[in-house]
């Protein structure tokens, strides 16, 4: 390792690892529900055990980012990081600030408090003091990598990577501003959730994915910094009004089902030229690198968030099939499989390729970390399938038919049982990641070699 300060980003790690955990188990625990209602209802219910889900996603993947951000500007700007001490300081915020949440959450504090208590608003009910936390050590962290860059040499992919780590933090100010009218409600609140992850982090993304695809396969930078200006510059295009597809049926101007169907349908064109920009490096590559897991977690991650991101959004994309399918369990395997592809498993990616070097070793258990890429992806994959069969048969019984809501999810119960089939797939491959990257290989003595047999003097 060239830089002391890059070990900052192995405590953030293994948080994030342990979220993760968390986070898997809370959405088996969740699919469980779905076949088994009156599980830990009293004690657990589903909205809280769901809360846990995608607010424990949500924050892991941010500590992922903020580790990758700590492990390769040392390296890109040729400096340490500004202040190491800051770094931990804003883990220490962050970690203060889940725990506040999953207690908030679980034994449901302080309800109505308009400071402690949790705000009815998905994905963003942190409470207000927990927020102002989080905003703190959004401060502390740009503050440092800012400073870094700037002290150092600046590349495209530092640029980038500081680009969507400043949007990332300027758009969550959003998340304070709660209208009472409902629809200006949700109009801003998209501006969090869809600009984040159709938006700036994908720049964050991008940018990752060019160190990554930089150092496994060894193309020259001219050529890496060449495709991420042309994804980026397709990812803001296509991203921002693509917010569109989200005010279709909020009670705004019926434009937005034009604006949103076009842009959202172009937002296919920046995870294609990702998912292309891979294997086109891997293909004039020069380099073999003998971190073969973090290269099959690279390709994996552009061609899962193509399939996710790009291919499931675009199937109910336009407002004519939206208006049918828009909250059905089609909206859910969108959702899995695009947060998988592109940002879980660019995480366990950068992760992949950085512990062996943040640990002094070279890369250890990899037929362990590539069989944890095969159970997860092949997991997520079936159950992107099945839920879409299941959204499907729901929008036509529902939808079309006029069922009632609950005589459709007996009929599609079959489904669910499918879906907790695959996560308990997903969450092996989860664990058997986590134990592949923290647990080091035994080494193996040959038996043949005479140095082996040397018994060193007493």
């Amino acid at each position: 390792m060239k830089y002391e300060s890059q070990k900052i980003a192995y405590i953030y790690f293994a948080a994030a690892l342990a979220l993760f955990a968390i986070q898997v188990l809370g959405g088996l625990l969740a699919g469980w529900v779905y076949v088994a209602p009156n599980t830990l209802s009293e004690l657990l219910p589903f909205n809280t055990i769901r809360m846990l889900h995608t607010n424990s996603l949500i924050v892991w993947l941010l500590l992922g980012f903020f580790g990758a951000a700590y492990f390769l500007l040392p390296e890109e700007s040729e400096r340490e990081i500004h202040s190491p001490m800051l770094a931990y300081l804003q883990l220490a915020i962050l970690v203060l600030g889940t725990l506040a949440v999953v207690v908030t959450y679980v034994f449901n504090l302080f309800e109505g408090n308009w400071l402690l208590g949790k705000e009815g608003r998905e994905f963003l009910e942190q409470p207000k003091w927990v927020k102002a936390g989080i905003v703190v050590a959004a401060l502390i962290f740009l503050y440092n990598v800012t400073m870094t860059v700037l002290q150092g040499r600046k590349t495209a992919i530092t640029n980038i990577l500081l680009l969507g780590l400043w949007g990332l933090a300027l758009l969550f100010l959003f998340s304070f501003y709660n209208p009472s009218n409902l629809s200006l409600d949700k109009q801003y609140w998209w501006y969090v959730v869809h600009l984040w992850v159709e938006g700036v982090w994908e720049l964050i993304m991008a940018s990752i994915l060019a160190y990554l695809m930089l150092k496994l396969t060894g193309v020259d930078r001219e050529v890496v910094e060449k495709w991420l200006y042309v994804i980026v510059a397709a990812a803001l295009f296509s991203g921002i009004l693509g917010t569109g597809h989200h005010y279709y049926w909020i009670g705004t101007p019926g434009y937005w089902q034009w604006i949103g169907s076009i842009f959202s349908s172009l937002e296919v064109i920046p995870f294609f030229a990702m998912m292309a920009f891979a294997f086109v490096m891997v293909w004039k590559g020069r380099r073999d690198h003998p971190n073969k897991a973090a290269l099959l977690w690279s390709l994996g991650c552009a061609t899962l968030a193509f399939f996710g991101a790009g291919v499931w959004g675009f199937l109910h994309t336009l407002h004519g099939v939206n208006f049918y399918t828009h909250g059905t369990q089609i909206t859910a395997a969108h959702g899995h499989l695009a947060f998988f592809g592109a940002y879980v498993s660019l995480n366990l990616a950068i992760i992949t390729y950085a512990m062996p070097i943040l640990l002094g070793r070279d890369p250890y258990n990899q037929v362990l970390n590539m069989a944890s890429f095969w159970l997860m992806a092949s997991g997520m994959t079936f159950m992107t399938f099945v839920l879409t069969f299941a959204g499907t048969v729901q929008t036509h019984l529902q939808r079309v038919m006029g069922m009632d809501f609950m005589s459709v999810q007996d009929e599609i119960s079959i489904f669910f049982w499918m879906r907790f089939g695959a996560g308990a797939v997903f969450v092996v491959g989860a664990f058997l990641f986590i134990y592949a990257v923290f647990v080091p290989m035994r080494e193996v003595i040959d038996p043949y070699d005479p140095a082996a047999n040397d018994v060193p003097a007493e």
